[in-house]
């Protein structure tokens, strides 16, 4: 019975939506999800018939396969899918699937170092060569400051206020912010700038790039991304780490010291508070383990 509908469907999804093969065989896996659970529920009925009530307990099946949220909120746009296709041709007039709840997918938490990691990823560094001072002064600018890695090789020097403490950051959108730099930071840029920079030669246009390659230009994300990989494996550091992780290490130990959460996100140039949040669960593993640790009840 079931095979006449999918049939039509795969015809519809051809031809009405130009899809390519592989985005109709999901869509149809997704209905033969649906068609499966049917069987094994010995559910006869027709997609005309098919109630609200017998989709969630169908979504709750999939949930009990083991099934991601992220798989199960695709099956169920699937299942939506074919029931636009119904009511098109006709074959249902009312649609069960339209109140039918994804699960809600919790956002993957980022790698975060402690830290104790950071200071011995750093502490790897060889500060006797003009790379390794250059590049103490781009990881303690990064973990100070919470800086994406474009943001860090676009640094300029009319941007540093270093004397009071403050650098200005063009972030995403080119929206500029100010953000405060800490003292180890601002202490192994000078040193970068007046002992090793004015070293080197400067390719015409870059004169103002803080962060420069033996070349005389600005270093590319990829640099950054080695930099950070090779002294991680020196450390011993197995985690899976890059660039952004100084990021999520700043912003995190913020929250976990306490800070205000728009305060972080400010500093971060964060567009919206809930991209900020993410941060808070992080924060509530940290809290939870705390009490666990510490705290009397939490022990019985």
């Amino acid at each position: 019975m079931w095979e006449a509908y999918k049939k039509g469907y795969k015809a519809w999804l051809r031809l009405e939506k130009s899809l390519q093969d592989n985005s109709v065989e999901a869509y149809l896996h997704d209905v033969e999800k649906l068609t499966q659970y049917l069987q094994i529920s010995n559910n006869l009925k027709t997609p005309s018939e098919i109630e609200l009530n017998e989709l969630q307990s169908f979504v709750k099946w999939v949930g009990e396969l083991g099934m991601s949220a992220s798989s199960q909120a695709r099956i169920i746009s699937g299942i939506r899918g074919f029931y636009k296709y119904c009511l098109i041709e006709q074959i249902s007039k009312t649609d069960p699937s339209t109140l039918l709840e994804a699960p809600k997918t919790r956002r993957k938490l980022p790698d975060t170092l402690s830290f104790e990691e950071i200071e011995n990823l750093i502490g790897q560094l060889d500060q006797s060569t003009p790379d390794g001072g250059r590049n103490k002064a781009i990881l303690e600018t990064m973990y100070s400051c919470g800086l994406r890695v474009s943001e860090v090789i676009n640094l300029q020097i009319s941007s540093l206020y270093l004397d009071v403490g403050f650098i200005r950051v063009i972030g995403k959108g080119d929206k500029e912010r100010l953000v405060p730099i800490g003292r180890a930071a601002i202490k192994y840029i000078k040193i970068y700038k007046e002992d090793i920079r004015v070293h080197q030669p400067i390719q015409p246009g870059y004169e103002d790039y803080i962060f420069l390659n033996q070349r005389g230009k600005p270093l590319s994300r990829v640099m950054i991304f080695y930099i950070i990989k090779k002294n991680a494996l020196k450390a011993g550091i197995t985690k899976n780490i890059s660039p952004h992780t100084f990021r999520h290490s700043f912003a995190t130990h913020l929250v976990e010291g306490g800070a205000d959460l728009r305060a972080v996100q400010e500093m971060l140039g964060h567009e919206s508070i809930t991209t900020t949040e993410i941060y808070t669960h992080l924060d509530r593993d940290f809290l939870r383990n705390t009490l666990q640790q510490f705290h009397p009840a939490f022990r019985k």
